[in-house]
């Protein structure tokens, strides 16, 4: 904290409350203080309106409302206690209620209309700013007719609460399933000994709704029946409560999206993004499935010919819950690679500051483990990230990875605090926190990584990264907050790391002989069989594009929504098909978030191998300084502060090109 306040800086712990009432106080204290804002805000003469009493103090004030809500979320989808998680739901509810009402302020929405008039002298960066805004409101229908106006301001004040809901239903669904030993031949032992039933050593508990659990099921299982009723259970987690929820949530943005002069929701959200349009968003999905297609066609075969053998039957097919066993088979058989063994290479601790050392290294950053005052749950850790040059702290960022009673089941990256310039001219330091679900150490065993969860432990730190790094002005163009068929380019550029044997070396080490560090071989075996797998992988992702997408689509008003057959059908033309009776986006959590705008995985991933190759061309290779450098500043820092088109090619030094990204799967095109 002193060397934030020297570097003119404000390093701020996030308050966690202890009770429910301390969590709606933070909400009452939040839109108390934001309204005070407000009212002085359009309370002023329009002669005497400045950039910063107007646009800078507009994004102050929301800002101050984002954190709030931040902790409250974090809250939800951490804590095991039933009444906090209440009072956190509740808060939530209350601030996005807020937020909704304050996006629809014509008294606001007049005050930067006429500051917009004044032609007032601004940076670039400012008049971003009031031009987002000013676009904000006037997708929130602020300019329409009074009437269609406020039909347009139920409706979003609608929206936001299924959202919290459908979210919520997800959080809280358990599908708890008794199996008898025989039924887990295959399973490792590890997996054994952590879901064996404490009265019998016959009976064990999986989780359906645990993604590690599951993903170990539908990779390891010998017995078909086995994986089919993980899978099922899995794909009707919060299938009773959702499914209504989420054709509710899409007659209502349709019906946005038709008041506001769009033709559907999909081409409302687009707008905004560096698609700008369902149409292109549609073809970019349909042509990459186009030309997934062959590859995709060849590696189903594969996966039948592996099943015809194993079961006897020359007519076997490949079902839904077939596909992630038959594949590691296939990558065991073909590549040499058994992922059970690799595991002993990624002990978490060591791929955690191995992790750390490099990003350190190539992003010129020194990361301080401090003792949080507070915790939300027991096994989880602080860091403060700083400038290795300067010494300046940069950010906060909480980990807390292991799973744990009430937690969330699918993991991610939250901000805490937005980084922003603060109206006393400090900068505010960004807190955040990478929430993952991996499987705790078990007896003297410590923690061991599947390569996959290393994967993402890299992807989800990059992220992390994008909101510390921040330097933009405004929390309206802080770290994340870019377009989100960009979000994810940066993270998953910084995947390809842990693919690199020279990286791999600087932390992979076998826990029972550190000396020992995975075979070139093997890294080589890995990286082939990842290719060999690229048409099953996107295809999977094309199928959840296009879901997204179709649901978003044009839709008659009035005509009734039917999310499961729509998804269904869709998932079983690109992909496979899912099991009878089963709805998986009663559980599919782009649908609130990322609602038709899921196409930007994809999308961003080809950017992601484009950036990745400034790396791969530098003379450190994934190590370079240089080129870590260069992406600090041109990426992270400016985050949507400018045109992300203006920073990816500033970054690349040239327009952007998907021939890295074919290369990469081994599909020949354009």
């Amino acid at each position: 904290m002193a060397r934030a306040a020297k570097a003119e800086a404000s390093l701020t712990i996030p308050d966690w409350p202890q009770s429910p009432d301390g969590v709606r106080q933070l909400a009452r204290d939040a839109v108390a203080s934001a309204e005070a804002d407000l009212k002085v805000l359009v309370s002023q003469p329009n002669a005497q309106l400045t950039f910063q009493s107007t646009a800078g103090a507009f994004d102050h004030l929301r800002w101050k409302i984002q954190t709030a809500a931040n902790v409250a979320t974090l809250l939800t989808e951490t804590t095991s206690d039933a009444p906090m998680r209440d009072a956190a739901a509740a808060a939530l509810k209350s601030l996005h209620d807020w937020d909704a009402a304050v996006a629809h302020r014509a008294d606001v929405y007049l005050k930067l209309r006429r500051l917009k008039e004044k032609r007032t002298a601004m940076t670039d960066e400012d008049q971003r700013l009031l031009e987002t805004l000013l676009r904000d409101f006037h997708r929130a229908g602020v300019d329409l007719y009074p009437e269609s106006a406020d039909a347009v301001a139920n409706l979003r004040g609608e929206l936001a609460p299924l959202g919290s809901r459908f979210d919520a239903n997800i959080t809280q669904a358990a599908a708890p399933l008794t199996l008898k030993r025989a039924e887990l031949e295959g399973m490792p032992e590890g997996f054994l000994e952590k879901t064996r039933s404490k009265t019998t050593d016959d009976e064990f508990t999986v989780m359906a709704n645990v993604m590690w659990q599951f993903n170990a099921i539908e990779a390891n299982a010998r017995r078909e029946e086995t994986r089919r009723k993980v899978e099922v259970a899995h794909d009707n987690l919060a299938a009773e409560k959702n499914v209504p929820v989420l054709n509710r949530m899409l007659a209502v943005r349709n019906e946005l999206a038709r008041r506001l002069g769009y033709k559907s929701w999909a081409d409302y959200q687009t707008e905004t993004q560096m698609a700008k349009n369902a149409a292109t968003a549609q073809q970019f999905v349909d042509d990459l499935a186009a030309k997934l297609q062959p590859t995709f066609a060849v590696e189903l075969a594969e996966l039948r010919k592996l099943k015809a053998r194993d079961t006897g039957d020359p007519q076997a097919t490949i079902s839904l819950w077939d596909w992630r066993y038959y594949s590691a088979r296939s990558e065991q058989e073909r590549f040499s690679v058994d992922r059970n063994e690799l595991r002993n290479f990624f002990p978490f601790e060591r791929v955690r500051n191995g992790m750390l050392a490099i990003y350190s290294r190539i992003f010129g950053l020194e990361f301080d483990e401090v003792a949080p005052p507070q915790k939300w749950s027991g096994p989880m850790q602080l860091y403060v990230a700083s400038d290795s040059g300067t010494g300046a702290p940069l950010g906060l960022i909480y980990l807390d990875l292991f799973t744990h009673e009430g937690k969330t089941n699918v993991g991610g990256t939250s901000d805490i605090i937005s980084g922003k310039l603060l109206p006393d001219g400090r900068r505010q330091c960004p807190a955040v926190a990478i929430l993952l679900n991996f499987a705790p150490p078990a007896g003297e065993t410590p923690a061991l990584l599947a390569h996959d969860e290393v994967e993402m432990l890299f992807h989800e730190f990059g992220h992390a990264l994008h909101a510390i790094l921040t330097r933009a002005k405004y929390a309206q163009f802080a770290g994340t907050n870019v377009p989100r068929d960009f979000v994810e380019a940066p993270s998953q550029m910084l995947q390809n790391w842990v693919w690199d044997k020279r990286v791999l070396d600087t932390f992979a080490a076998d826990y029972r002989d550190p000396s020992k560090k995975i075979p070139a071989a093997v890294v080589e075996k890995m990286r082939k069989a990842k290719v060999a797998a690229a048409g099953l992988f996107y295809r999977r992702q094309c199928a959840f594009a296009q879901t997204d997408l179709a649901l978003h689509a044009p839709h008659d008003r009035g005509r009734p929504y039917d999310c499961v057959t729509t998804a269904n059908r869709v998932f079983e033309n690109t992909f496979l098909p899912p099991a009878p009776h089963t709805a998986f986006i009663a559980s599919f959590r782009g649908m609130n978030g990322y609602d038709a705008a899921y196409y930007g995985y994809a999308w961003s991933d080809v950017l992601a191998s484009d950036m990745a190759s400034v790396f791969e061309n530098a003379p450190n290779g994934y190590l370079d300084r240089a080129a870590g450098m260069r992406l600090r500043r041109e990426i992270f820092e400016p985050g949507g502060s400018r045109d992300v088109n203006v920073s990816v090619e500033k970054f690349l030094g040239r327009k952007p090109s998907p021939r890295a990204f074919l290369n990469k799967i081994g599909v020949k095109g354009r």
